[in-house]
């Protein structure tokens, strides 16, 4: 079976005409889309749209042999002309199955918003999904006992979540190629683009690339030890929540704890709740040593090791020079080196957050200086044990590593 994406931007395509934005405004070469539409053997066009015959012609093919048109969006018929020659376009009710003359078999799919996805199955058995823009499965894709599709198309940027849906139904395999499509201007440059794919297991590919279901493409390993650096407000959370947004099952470790009180602390808590997908279970601990010594368990998100890092610090007394200087010292630093030792022997997938610190004013007081210390060697203890580190900076992250 081959797939040739005739477009893989969002519905009004990369750059949008006339918006002004950075996106837009960065968006060349490679990185400019077309509205997704893709040309399946020859047979099947999945969503018709502006300029789609002259994409084919460019792409080496014809649509001279179509017979199959079918619509992805919610709109009854397409806001384009029709080309000659081309079977009527038509939105399959959810459920309804098709085969064609060719032997493919066509499925439409429920989605949980506005749209219809389609599996397409080729005469040798080779499955391919296709999911429209802003769209996960509104449930299984398919009986329990079908295999893993071959190759999936979706909106990877704007429904992560999508992905860990159809992971946790076995409906994405190791084996899957997984590529994004719908690529709008509320993605991130090219660059950016691939990074945020590849942390998802999926990839990104220029309009008119013919993509083989059934070949294998490797997509760069998601990282087993990910830290996740960077200021007040920078977007340290969101990146690292973003690293495991394709993840069915994840364990969101907070070391913050509650605050009895404290309106402005639960008020952050919440807004961090809320933006978590409905499927991650939430832990608030600071023993982090059994939780990374656990090899059977999901990925963990541990957020953040700066308040482990006070936590410690409260818990042995070294707020206070005498206690620091007589014992606390030793204490606290073998309770690093027993996070690092457990973060370096994990066998889980994980992430964990950390304030940056040392790049502002030097501290008034010893405890101030203390706690920054500390913070400082815990976190090069933890990326010298990482795989992937980053800086986030006004929201936007620098790979150190």
């Amino acid at each position: 079976m081959e797939a040739t994406l005739l477009g893989t931007g969002g519905p009004e395509g990369l750059p949008v005409v006339g918006c002004p934005c950075a996106a837009c405004a960065l968006a060349g070469g490679e990185g400019a889309r077309a509205p997704s539409a893709v040309l399946v053997d020859d047979a099947v066009l999945l969503d018709l749209t502006p300029g789609v015959a002259l994409a084919a012609a460019r792409a080496g093919h014809s649509l001279g042999g179509l017979r199959l048109v079918l619509l992805s969006h919610p709109h009854d018929g397409p806001a384009v002309e029709i080309p000659a020659g081309l079977p009527a376009p038509a939105r399959v009710p959810d459920g309804q199955r098709l085969t064609l003359i060719t032997g493919h078999k066509v499925r439409a799919l429920a989605m949980d918003a506005p749209g219809t996805g389609y599996a397409v199955e080729s005469p040798d058995g080779l499955r391919l999904l296709y999911l429209p823009p802003g769209c996960a499965p509104a449930g299984l894709s398919g009986a329990p006992d079908e295999p893993p599709y071959d190759l999936v198309l979706l909106d990877a940027v704007g429904r992560p979540d999508a992905l860990a849906r159809l992971r946790a139904a076995g409906a994405v395999a190791g084996t899957t190629d997984v590529v994004a499509l719908h690529i709008g201007h509320d993605a991130p440059p090219q660059l950016e683009l691939g990074r945020r794919l590849a942390a998802l297991g999926a990839r990104a590919v220029p309009d008119g690339t013919t993509l083989v279901a059934g070949d294998y493409h490797e997509v760069p390993d998601v990282p087993r030890r990910t830290l996740v650096l960077g200021g007040a407000r920078s977007g340290k959370s969101a990146e690292a929540e973003r690293r495991l947004a394709a993840f069915p099952e994840v364990v969101y470790v907070a070391t913050g704890g509650t605050r009895e009180g404290d309106a402005d602390w639960a008020a952050r808590v919440a807004l961090h709740r809320d933006r978590r997908p409905a499927g991650w279970r939430t832990l608030e601990t600071t023993d982090l040593v059994p939780l990374l010594a656990d090899p059977a368990g999901p990925p963990l998100l541990i957020d953040c090791l700066a308040l482990w890092l006070t936590h410690v610090l409260d818990e042995e007394g070294a707020w206070d020079d005498t206690t620091w200087h007589s014992g606390a010292a030793r204490r606290v630093a073998a309770r690093a080196a027993e996070l690092t030792a457990a973060w370096h022997a994990t066998r889980r997938t994980a992430v964990a957050v950390s304030n940056e610190v040392g790049s502002g004013v030097v501290p008034a007081t010893p405890a101030g200086r203390r706690f920054r210390d500390e913070l400082g060697r815990l976190n090069a203890a933890m990326a010298a044990e990482s795989e992937h580190v980053l800086l986030t900076v006004a929201g936007l992250a620098l790979p150190l590593r």
